[in-house]
């Protein structure tokens, strides 16, 4: 069941990753990089938010800060994906920004459940 909380959750952050991500490239004029960052890291502090309100449990395994940082090392490598993903569908086959960073939020979709799920918030043996 937290498969499916986290879905939604993670629907909602990707939803406002995707709309910022979107204002930016399309309505402000920002390079895909740039608005990638931005709107990727404004996403990951919403996921973190609703994640630990309505998915996992806060403080299980980790202190507070302890959680936040490694969420925020677990993002940095969904980050880094993100970028690569990016720059692959756009520069090298030509996608809009907008349809790649669809692709980009998919392939960053399990990797950041998974670090989350099976490390972050795994409760303690």
């Amino acid at each position: 069941m937290k498969i499916a909380r986290y879905f939604l959750v993670g629907g909602t952050a990707a939803c406002i990753d995707f709309l910022l991500f979107a204002a930016l490239v399309k309505g402000l004029d920002v390079n895909w990089m740039l608005a990638g960052v931005v709107s990727f890291c404004f996403a990951t502090v919403m996921n973190y938010g609703l994640s630990v309100r309505h998915v996992f449990r806060s403080g299980v395994r980790f202190r507070r800060r302890q959680e936040i940082s490694l969420v925020f090392l677990a993002s940095g490598v969904g980050l880094v994906t993100n970028q690569a993903v990016l720059a692959a569908l756009i520069d090298r086959v030509g996608w809009d920004p907008i349809l790649a960073k669809i692709g980009a939020t998919a392939a960053v979709f399990f990797w950041n459940y998974g670090a989350r799920r099976h490390y972050i918030f795994k409760p303690r043996p």
